[in-house]
């Protein structure tokens, strides 16, 4: 299993051909409290960079994009009802969304663990 990281905060944690998506910690850290999620439909076909989903926080609105070219294959109905997963455990049970792979190569341009430490130092 592989996590990479966008300059934007998502991370994509890669099993196989399928990559979970959400938002780092320090994304929700400067977010706040998370209150509202908008989540892409499964079936839904994304590029790289494209707007995905969007989370709302007591302290603005934020748009969430695809870190690869891929299809959604699932998504976490539990942030409808519990939109806090993302602060209380963002990298596990706040997870956003799952995407079927189009192009593996495309994670070569994403930050490693000591690329993202970088940027948010």
């Amino acid at each position: 299993m592989t996590t990479k990281f966008t300059p934007d905060h998502e991370y994509i944690r890669v099993e196989g051909a399928t990559g979970i998506v959400g938002i780092t910690p320090y994304a929700q850290e400067q977010l706040g409290d998370i209150v509202f999620v908008e989540l892409p439909a499964v079936g839904k076909v994304f590029k790289k960079g494209d707007e995905a989903a969007v989370v709302e926080s007591v302290k603005a609105a934020s748009e969430i994009y695809a870190p690869v070219s891929g299809t959604v294959t699932e998504v976490n109905d539990a942030l409808s009802n519990e939109p806090g997963l993302i602060n209380s455990d963002p990298e596990a049970a706040g997870w956003m969304f799952k995407i079927a792979l189009s192009d593996a190569s495309e994670l070569d341009g994403l930050l490693d663990d000591a690329g993202y430490a970088e940027l948010t130092k």
